[in-house]
């Protein structure tokens, strides 16, 4: 990837003509040239060229640097006295919107985060209104050395750059090592799968630093399976394991996105249950290929809903006819919470009159690929310990019905499958006992990509879950760059959480939809959640997570993420002092849960909500009421005493 469209120092930057330097920049420029774009770069070029003389001749210009993880470029960089200043031109603009300040502000961020050189390095953002009235600007630095974003015009510009040389005196680096730094990005499921969309590399995407695994590496790997069964004529079904937030579904998008050869009649889709991640992704698809290629939203949807689909709109396309599927390669995400024969089989007769359905929902699926007379392939991505719903039947089902009626198919799994998460103390032996199994170990991502700033919190969450506090303390002392709070005030909750967000950074309430006792604090988990509204609105919108005032539960937000979060905990998943216990909220009473299925279910909801936020969270935890006998105090105060005796900070 070209990492700017221009790159020189300031001595050379000053002598070459506005002509020479556009002619550089629009060499790199992959669209074409508007009048509105070229006299934006030439009115920079003029106005830099003009302040910049009085400083060292070796200091660097840059012209739209890449931030790849969001696909974005900033305007310019300036590196100056070892000082990096990240400019984002707004010309003609009268005044300074928060939009714009979180733009340039996000721009820093990233670059902390994850471009490898800029992580002790001080970074400057500036956003340029050029014709905005001068405001005063207080000079902030946060705790990562990047100053809160300074508001200049073209009057002031200088007079700023000028006041931060004074103030800081920073280390030498070399500067071109810094423009030339590995880029190690996380993005989240939204960013990744527009990029991917867009065309960019999951190589350009994703960390490839030796503490997380290389997603290229699972996608080439199912390549090789693709290429192997096509020119072989088999039929293949492969299982992608992960822990919470290892880009199982990342890994699903890229290899429908790599898969989609319609000129080798070779149709690629990926297909999830999941209703609210297929209407955030089409959605945010959707709002980008419209910006992108000026199309009508209608149009930008119609594209997108080729590539991501609903899992149930295709099954329901294949039943009670022989049609053969387009799709010669088909992803399923989540792939553990396909329904048991029973749950299709009484869906299938409410709501769509067809009696005596035979199948168990991923026999179904097998059946509509298996019709294919030459060749396919399946691609199941499964999360341990994600079935959070009746009727989900897990992966051992996905065995069941191959050995019942698909043993010809060749079955592809990693080594690490035998966890009990995924086959529920069953014996993987047994489980997959007369088919054609080939062992991958890069079938499994091991880490979480989801928390950049800790790869240990889904491990922390699970030992919790399971009861073992003294491991989760452990685990909890070395999440040094990822905090955990807790409080029993919901204000507190809230304002940590905004005082926590800079720029763009999502912030969100979650509590399990079980969680029926909440709504005397204000929190609702039965109102209606529109999860495009909750995960892509900005913050002026009343309906998005930045409001803190929708609560979203685990069923809105399983596959999605947030980058701070405050789980609210009830009553319905609660701690007696030895063990947790499972309940149920029903009239006016809470009910035990005994079926072990369901308790499964109420466990994995708080897992799924514990392991939301990319860069911390705080866990809100009620004082109950002594006047009301559904919210007595010591349903709650127990749950408190073992999150503060694993060693969670109380605020």
């Amino acid at each position: 990837m070209i990492r700017s469209f221009y790159s020189n120092n300031f001595k050379t930057f000053l002598t070459e003509s506005e002509a020479e330097i556009l002619g550089t920049i629009a060499t790199h420029n992959e669209f074409d040239l508007n009048d509105l774009q070229k006299n934006t770069w030439l009115y920079e070029i003029k106005y830099l060229k003009n302040i910049l003389q009085v400083h060292d001749s070796n200091s660097k210009i840059i012209f739209e640097y890449t931030i790849p993880r969001i696909g974005k470029r900033i305007d310019n960089v300036l590196i100056i006295n070892n000082i990096i200043f990240l400019l984002e031109f707004k010309v003609g603009e009268n005044s300074y919107n928060n939009r714009d300040i979180d733009q340039v502000l996000d721009y820093a961020l990233d670059l902390k985060n994850f471009h490898k050189e800029s992580n002790d390095k001080l970074i400057v953002p500036i956003l340029v209104c050029t014709s905005a009235v001068s405001k005063y600007n207080g000079i902030y630095s946060y705790e990562d050395k990047i100053i809160k974003p300074l508001l200049c015009n073209t009057q002031n510009l200088q007079e700023i750059i000028f006041k931060i040389l004074e103030l800081y005196k920073e280390k030498d680096f070399n500067y071109t090592d810094w423009e030339n730094s590995q880029y190690m990005p996380t993005p989240t499921i939204i960013e990744a799968a527009q990029a991917l969309y867009s065309n960019h590399n999951v190589s350009d995407i994703s960390r490839s630093d030796a503490g997380a695994y290389n997603l290229s590496i699972t996608t080439q790997k199912i390549n090789q399976i693709i290429d192997h069964s096509k020119a072989n004529n088999k039929k293949s079904i492969c299982f992608i394991t992960g822990v919470p937030g290892a880009g199982k579904t990342l890994a699903g998008i890229n290899i429908a996105n790599e898969r989609h050869k319609f000129e080798e009649n070779e149709h690629a889709v990926f297909l999830s249950g999941n209703f609210p991640l297929v209407d955030v992704l089409q959605e945010a698809l959707a709002r980008d290929e419209k910006l992108r290629n000026k199309t009508s939203k209608a149009e930008a949807l119609r594209k997108v809903q080729s590539f991501i689909q609903i899992i149930h709109h295709y099954r329901d396309a294949y039943v009670d006819n022989d049609d053969v599927p387009t799709e010669k390669v088909a992803i399923f995400d989540e792939a553990q919470r396909a329904w048991t024969k029973d749950q299709i089989a009484n869906f299938m007769a409410r709501k769509k009159g067809v009696l005596n359905f035979e199948y168990s929902e991923p026999e179904f699926l097998i059946s509509t690929m298996d019709r294919h007379k030459d060749w396919a392939v399946i691609v199941c991505l499964i999360g341990g310990g994600q079935e959070i719903n009746t009727g989900e039947a897990g992966l051992i089902e996905w065995f069941d019905s191959l050995k019942r009626s698909f043993s010809h198919w060749d079955v592809y799994i990693s080594n690490v499958i035998s966890d009990n998460e995924y086959t529920r103390g069953h014996k993987v032996e047994e489980l997959v006992q007369g088919l054609n199994v080939h062992i991958e170990k890069d079938l499994h991502l091991a880490t979480s990509i989801r928390s950049f700033r800790s790869e240990n919190v889904s491990d922390f969450v699970k030992q919790i879950l399971d009861n073992n506090p003294t491991k989760a303390n452990e685990i909890l002392l070395n999440l040094n760059q990822y905090p955990i709070m807790l409080t029993r005030n919901l204000d507190t909750a809230k304002k940590w959480v905004k005082s926590k967000s800079r720029g763009s950074e999502r912030y969100g309430l979650l509590a399990s939809s079980g969680a029926l006792r909440l709504k005397p604090v204000g929190i609702f988990v039965k109102n209606e959640l529109s999860a495009p509204n909750y995960f892509l609105d900005d913050k002026d919108s009343v309906r998005s997570s930045y409001y803190l005032e929708d609560c979203a539960t685990e069923f809105d937000v399983q596959g999605l993420e947030l980058d701070w979060s405050i789980v609210a905990w009830d009553a319905d998943f609660r701690y007696n002092g030895t063990e947790w216990t499972y309940n149920r909220f029903n009239g006016s009473n809470w009910n035990k849960v005994n079926n072990e299925n369901n308790k499964l279910y109420l466990k994995n909801a708080y897992r799924v909500l514990l392991t939301r936020a990319r860069q911390g969270m705080i866990i809100y935890v009620p004082q109950g009421d002594t006047e009301d006998k559904t919210r007595p105090p010591e349903f709650y105060d127990r749950t408190y005493a073992y999150l503060k005796q694993i060693g969670i900070e109380e605020i």
